[in-house]
C-alpha cells in the first residue's frame, strides 16, 4: 500500500487534532458518555458466576456458568490450575484502551476482570497503527514466539492461514461452543455471518473483535430544509430523501455539490489503499443477489459490462468531491464533514459517535447526522444495496503459541456477547459494535446513538466481504492501482478493468488456483441473501 495508509483508521483521530471539527477520544470520552451510578456493593447477581460489578446495569454482562463467557472462564481456570499462567496479546495500539481502561465508572477494566477471574495474566503489547500485519508476519517468519494472539486485519485471514502462522480453531470452537450463531445474541446473519468473519476456507482461524462495516451518513439539516425540499423536488420531480438507488444519490450529490460555498456533495473516499470498497458497493450491486468478483471456476468477472459501469460510475463521482478526493484520507473527510462541508458521506460506523457529540465543540454537526442503508440498484423488480467489511480486527491463536486453548478461550471470552457490548461500548478504544447483541445494549446505543445502531445493523446484513482469499493483499492492490488509473484518466475504465483481470489471474497462479477455488466457494457462504 502506498504512504496514504500511514495514517490508519484507528490513528485518524490523533492526526485529526489538527483539523477543524474533531477532537481525540480520549477527550471526548469522559464527557459524551454519562457514567453509570456505582452499586454500594461489588457482588454478582444470582446465579452468575462472573462478569463486572460496580455500575448501574452490571448484571447485563454477567454471566452463569451454562454461558460461552462462563465456559471460557472455567476453562481457563482448569488450565490455570495446570501450570497456564500469562497469555501475550499483540494488539493495534489504538485499541488497547477499551481493554485497560474501566468503564463506566465503578466498573473494571476488562484486563482486571480477566486476570482476576482466571488467575491467568493478560500481557498486552501495543502494535503501531498500520502495522498489524507487518509484525505478525515478522514473528512468524523469524518464529520469534512474542505473542499467543495476533490482531490483523480480518481479509488477511487467508494470507495468515496460507503461511502455517496462525492454528485452525475448529477443535477449541467445537469443544468450547461460542455460539456466534445465537439466533438473539450472535452475529447478524448468523452462520452466513461467522463465515464472513470468523472463517477461511470453511474453517475457523479468527475471532473478530471488531465491526468496520461501512455505514452512510447524511446531514439531516439540508435535507430537511423546507426550501431544500422544495427546490429539488422542482427539479427532479421527487422528494428529497435518503437516496434508495445509486442514480438518486448521483442527482442529490450533484443538487448540494457548491464548493463555492464550502460544500461537496459526497465525499465517500477515492484515495489510494481505501477508496476501492466504495467502487466495491457499486459493483457488488449489480447483479440479485450479488454481481461476484469471481465465479466458482476461479475466473475473475469484473473485465465485464458490470465492471466497467461501475468504475465508470466511480469517475464520474469525482464531480461532486473535493478537487482533492483522490488524496483525502480519514483525516480529512472527518473534519470536513464536521466542519459541515458535505451533504453524505460513507464511513466507518463510528462517525456519529465522534461527531454527533456536544462534548466535541469543534463539530459543526452535533445534533444534524442521520444515518441510511446504502444505495443500490433496481435488479429483477429487487432493491439490492451492498455495503463492505474492510480493516476490522480479528485475532488469530499463534501456531508458536505455548498455551493455544488458553488463548482460545480469552478470544471466546472477549468476543462473547455479554463481554464484547460492554467493551465496545467503552469509548477509549476503536472496536465497534457488530452482533445483535450489542445493537440492543442500552450502553452501545448511548455511545453510537439510537438513530445509527439500527441503520448499522440493518448495513451489516447487506454487508458483501471484500477478497479474503490467499494472495488477498495482491488482489487489492493491483484493483487499486487500476482504479486510480482510472481516476487520473490515464486508463479508460474498460482498461482499467481489463488490466486488473490480467492481473488477477497471474496472482491466482502465483498463489495456487486450486486453493483460490476452494476458498470462493466457501467465502460465498458468507454473501448476503437480503433484497429490499
Amino acid at each position: 500500500m502506498t504512504s496514504n495508509l500511514t495514517v490508519s483508521r484507528r490513528g485518524f483521530l490523533a492526526a485529526s487534532t489538527r483539523i477543524a471539527g474533531l477532537t481525540a477520544a480520549v477527550g471526548i470520552a469522559p464527557q459524551f458518555i454519562r457514567p453509570g451510578r456505582a452499586f454500594a456493593a461489588d457482588k454478582l447477581a444470582d446465579g452468575m458466576i462472573g462478569g463486572p460489578t460496580g455500575f448501574d446495569g452490571a448484571e447485563r454482562y454477567q454471566y452463569g456458568a451454562g454461558t460461552p463467557e462462563g465456559r471460557a472462564v472455567e476453562a481457563a481456570k482448569a488450565l490455570r490450575a495446570k501450570g497456564v499462567d500469562k497469555i501475550v496479546l499483540g494488539l493495534s495500539d489504538g485499541s488497547i484502551g477499551q481493554l485497560t481502561q474501566p468503564f463506566p465508572k465503578g466498573a473494571p477494566s476488562i484486563k482486571e476482570l480477566w486476570e482476576k477471574e482466571t488467575g491467568i495474566t493478560l500481557e498486552i503489547v501495543g502494535v503501531p497503527n498500520g502495522q498489524e500485519f507487518t509484525k505478525t508476519m515478522q514473528d512468524i517468519s523469524t518464529k520469534a514466539g512474542a505473542f499467543d494472539i495476533y490482531a490483523v486485519e480480518w481479509n488477511r485471514l487467508g494470507d495468515l492461514a496460507e503461511t502455517g502462522g496462525i492454528l485452525n480453531l475448529d477443535e477449541f470452537v467445537a469443544a468450547h461452543k461460542p455460539e456466534w450463531d445465537a439466533p438473539e445474541t450472535g452475529y447478524v446473519n448468523g452462520a452466513r455471518g461467522v463465515s464472513l468473519l470468523n472463517q477461511y476456507r470453511g474453517s475457523t482461524y479468527g475471532v473478530s473483535l471488531d465491526g468496520d462495516f461501512q455505514i452512510w451518513n447524511y446531514r439531516t439539516d439540508l435535507f430537511g430544509d423546507e426550501s431544500e425540499k422544495k427546490a429539488f423536488a422542482d427539479k427532479h420531480g421527487y422528494e428529497l430523501a435518503p437516496p434508495k438507488t445509486w442514480k438518486e444519490h448521483g442527482e442529490i450529490a450533484a443538487f448540494f455539490h457548491r464548493p463555492d460555498k464550502g460544500l461537496f456533495g459526497s465525499t465517500d473516499l477515492r484515495n489510494q489503499g481505501w477508496g476501492y470498497t466504495n467502487w466495491y458497493q457499486r459493483y457488488v450491486s449489480m447483479g440479485n443477489p450479488n454481481q461476484y468478483l469471481f465465479d466458482d471456476s476461479g475466473k475473475a468477472l469484473i473485465n465485464s459490462e458490470a465492471g466497467w459501469a461501475a468504475t465508470r460510475e466511480y469517475v464520474d463521482s469525482l464531480s461532486h468531491h473535493s478537487p482533492d478526493a483522490i488524496s483525502w484520507g480519514w483525516p480529512e473527510q472527518y473534519g470536513n464533514f464536521a466542519n459541515a462541508g458535505a451533504a453524505m458521506t460513507c464511513a466507518f460506523s463510528n462517525l456519529p459517535k465522534f461527531l454527533d457529540n456536544a462534548a466535541n465543540t469543534g463539530s459543526k454537526v452535533t445534533g444534524k447526522i442521520g444515518s441510511m442503508l446504502p444505495p443500490g440498484r433496481e435488479i429483477d423488480g429487487k432493491l439490492i444495496r451492498r455495503t463492505v467489511l474492510w480493516l476490522n480486527l480479528s485475532a488469530s491463536v499463534s501456531s508458536q503459541s505455548k498455551n493455544p486453548e488458553a488463548a482460545y478461550l480469552l478470544l471466546q471470552w472477549l468476543g462473547s456477547a455479554r463481554i464484547y457490548a460492554w467493551m465496545t461500548a467503552n469509548p477509549g478504544g476503536y472496536f465497534d459494535p457488530f452482533r445483535l447483541s450489542d445493537f440492543a445494549d442500552p450502553l452501545v446505543r448511548e455511545t453510537y446513538h439510537v438513530y445509527h445502531m439500527d441503520v448499522v445493523r440493518d448495513s451489516v446484513a447487506r454487508t458483501v466481504p471484500t477478497i479474503n482469499y490467499p494472495g488477498a493483499t495482491a488482489f487489492h492492490n493491483a484493483l487499486d492501482e487500476n482504479l486510480m488509473a482510472a481516476l487520473t484518466k490515464s486508463k479508460t475504465p474498460e482498461q482499467a478493468m481489463e488490466d486488473t483481470e490480467k492481473q488477477w489471474r497471474r496472482i491466482a497462479r502465483r498463489t495456487g488456483e486450486d486453493k483460490l477455488v476452494e476458498a470462493i466457494k466457501a467465502n460465498k457462504a458468507a454473501w448476503p441473501t437480503v433484497t429490499d
